[in-house]
């Protein structure tokens, strides 16, 4: 038992040394890019861990997830940068520079809205299920991407397809996360900076979800998923839990989006496609539905294979004189994968030890 304790520890440290010291060593490579897709992949994460709340908890298929990131991202570019002050003269007479409001208020704000939205998403879709679920779902993400395109008229809100710029950078304890930082003779770059950022805010979000999975709701959640109709007959108030998850993993949504917007410092609606909302959905479903070292394994890989399939792609446009274009190559090869993947292990990559009825279908 001791060893067995142990053990775990020593891996536990070793992945935590691992976790710290691979940005740093990417950098030393005299390119930030590698560093950079580490940065994305932790947003894909977070997102991905949302995710799994509503679909690998609560069994809901939700195919329009990525509007809770929209919603956030957007809510920081109003307030952190100075286009509405810049497009309405009574907030420019009150705010000379620009709304610039601290990004920690706007976390917490942006975590509320995206709940409150995915709660009132959720409201009226609770007597759907499966596929009426997911298109209702994805009805409402292009919505939200529809709404954010076309708000640049009569009022301009959210200036349209041209999106938001100037959007402020993240401060943690006066340390401007945008601009470098030298200790003696190292200099961290700010998409260095950014990582740790995220992956705090990773880590936080493994432990919320863990302590979801090991609580009452949780289980009341997975109940739900196992069989609906047991579980109310049980007692259990399934509309009320389904709107928790709802707005509960739309809250991990809408502080992703939050995170994205500062580190890009710029948002548009091109950024929150279907597509988007689809790749995080493989992600859950690739790494295993309801394991969370699934899903981060899930996001990791779809985050970070496209960029892999970077090296394969080029040569293969050469060979065929160009007529496939390597985004195109790319994509196909993704595809393949993930078909290749979920042949091979149809419950995903890492799939939790037990499986219920509605996972094992």
């Amino acid at each position: 038992m001791m060893n067995s304790k142990a053990g775990k520890l020593i891996v536990f440290l070793l992945a935590a040394a691992a976790l710290l010291l691979l940005p740093i060593i990417l950098q030393s490579t005299g390119s930030n890019s590698w560093v950079r897709i580490l940065d994305i992949a932790l947003l894909y994460v977070l997102l991905a861990l949302g995710l799994n709340i509503v679909v690998g908890y609560a069994g809901l298929l939700d195919l329009g997830y990525i509007a809770f990131f929209a919603v956030g991202a957007y809510i920081f570019a109003l307030l952190g940068s100075p286009h509405l002050a810049n497009t309405f003269p009574a907030i420019q007479a009150m705010f000379p520079d620009g709304l610039h409001y601290s990004i920690w208020w706007v976390m917490v704000l942006a975590a509320v809205v995206a709940g409150v939205v995915g709660m009132i998403l959720g409201a009226p879709t609770l007597k759907l299920r499966g596929d009426y679920l997911a298109i209702i779902t994805l009805g409402f993400g292009e919505i939200i991407r529809i709404f954010l395109l076309n708000m640049d008229r009569p009022v301009n809100i959210t200036n349209g397809p041209k999106g938001i710029s100037q959007i402020d950078t993240i401060s943690v304890f006066g340390l401007d996360l945008g601009k470098r930082l030298t200790i003696g003779d190292y200099t961290f770059q700010p998409v260095t900076l950014y990582y740790y950022l995220f992956l705090f805010f990773v880590v936080m979000a493994v432990i919320i979800s863990y302590r979801l999975q090991d609580s009452r709701i949780g289980r009341a959640w997975m109940a739900i998923r196992e069989d609906e109709i047991a579980a109310k007959a049980m007692g259990l108030n399934t509309r009320n839990l389904k709107l928790l998850a709802f707005g509960m993993g739309a809250s991990f949504g809408g502080v992703s989006g939050v995170l994205f917007a500062s580190f890009q410092r710029f948002v548009s609606p091109e950024s929150f496609s279907l597509m988007e909302s689809i790749m995080v959905v493989a992600m859950v479903v690739l790494g295993g539905i309801g394991h969370i070292p699934g899903v981060i394994l899930g996001a990791l890989l779809l985050a970070g294979l496209p960029e892999l399939l970077r090296h394969v792609a080029h040569p293969l446009t050469a060979m065929t004189d160009g007529r496939l274009a390597p985004e195109i190559l790319r994509q196909l090869l993704i595809a393949l994968a993930m078909v290749v993947v979920m042949l091979l292990r149809p419950k995903g990559l890492w799939p939790a030890p037990e499986h219920g009825k509605s996972l094992s279908k």
